[in-house]
């Protein structure tokens, strides 16, 4: 009885985790096909709208008030960074190539993670996660590569999913000591809303762009919102807050084998084989950065973390 207790607590975090790899996997796939109707910047803006508006219902229902003082540092780097930088990038990068590519190229996230860690709350650099990020480097521009056409628009995109997963990785360094002073729901609502906020310049563009758009683009915006957004989005801080980021960050490699997968059933797109063994390239890399070393000691970095030992669940 004891345990099952105490395991309850990892139990819901990893369901959480879940949540927010099939949501985030998802979300490639509607931004893909809203895509085609919204321009980047206002399929951000009314994502993050849509996402602000449930997440406000859902905060004040829950009666949970304003984040403590120290935490909204945190919490506008993240909206501003991740909710907004990140989303408007994806969104563009998105329309020069396919979801799966998209999600391949974005997934060096927690690499580039463990490198603002590094540099910015004092993280070790080990050699693993030198070696690592190279890897992870050569497997981007693999991808790049094969996808550059005649008028290199695809090696663009290609390029503008590496700045989102820069915009993903500063926002999640600058979330998670947000965690430890605001709940998951206060950071990510605050959040989303100072994403929408900052991508206000966009309004014009969308309230154009939604008076002609079909319905099945505009259902794709909410859907974004209200799921990837709201849903996903506060099921990773909540995670996130019971465990490391190193941890976390795991998870998210799952995510483009999912792109893959839903991107084939939904939109009939299958990257082709070299940019595939550029994604394989990816993933080794980060497998190289969180390998053991000799000593049989796991090398964590992560944000405001530093390593330990691994423990056996």
């Amino acid at each position: 009885m004891m345990n099952t207790i105490g395991n309850r607590p990892r139990t819901l975090a990893t369901g959480a985790a879940c949540v927010t790899v099939v949501l985030w996997a998802s979300a490639f796939v509607a931004v893909r096909r809203a895509g085609e109707a919204y321009s980047p910047g206002a399929l951000a803006l009314g994502r993050l709208a849509t996402g602000a508006l449930a997440l406000g219902v859902f905060w004040a229902v829950r009666r949970e008030g304003l984040p403590p003082r120290a935490a909204w540092r945190g919490i506008l780097l993240s909206g501003v960074l991740w909710f907004g930088c990140y989303m408007v990038l994806l969104n563009w990068g998105e329309q020069q190539v396919d979801a799966g590519t998209a999600a391949l190229v974005v997934n060096i996230g927690p690499l580039l993670l463990a490198l603002l860690g590094a540099r910015f709350l004092g993280d070790p650099m080990p050699p693993r996660l030198l070696a690592g990020l190279a890897v992870s480097f050569a497997g981007a521009v693999t991808v790049g590569l094969s996808m550059t056409g005649g008028d290199g628009s695809s090696l663009f995109g290609v390029v503008l999913c590496l700045l989102a997963a820069v915009g993903y990785a500063c926002g999640v360094v600058a979330q998670k000591p947000a965690l430890g002073r605001g709940s998951a729901l206060q950071v990510t609502t605050f959040g989303c809303l100072t994403g929408a906020v900052a991508c206000l310049p966009f309004a014009g563009q969308l309230t154009h762009e939604v008076a002609r758009a079909p319905v099945s683009a505009t259902l794709d915006m909410v859907y974004l919102g209200v799921f990837p957004t709201a849903l996903a989005f506060t099921t990773w801080a909540y995670a996130l807050a019971r465990t490391t980021a190193s941890r976390m960050g795991v998870t998210t490699y799952a995510v483009p084998a999912l792109v893959v997968l839903m991107s084939w059933l939904v939109l009939g797109e299958v990257p082709g084989m070299v940019t595939l063994a550029g994604g394989v390239l990816c993933l080794a890399g980060v497998a190289v950065s969180r390998s053991r070393s000799r000593g049989g000691r796991t090398v964590r970095v992560a944000a405001g973390e530093e390593p330990r030992p691994e423990r056996v669940a």
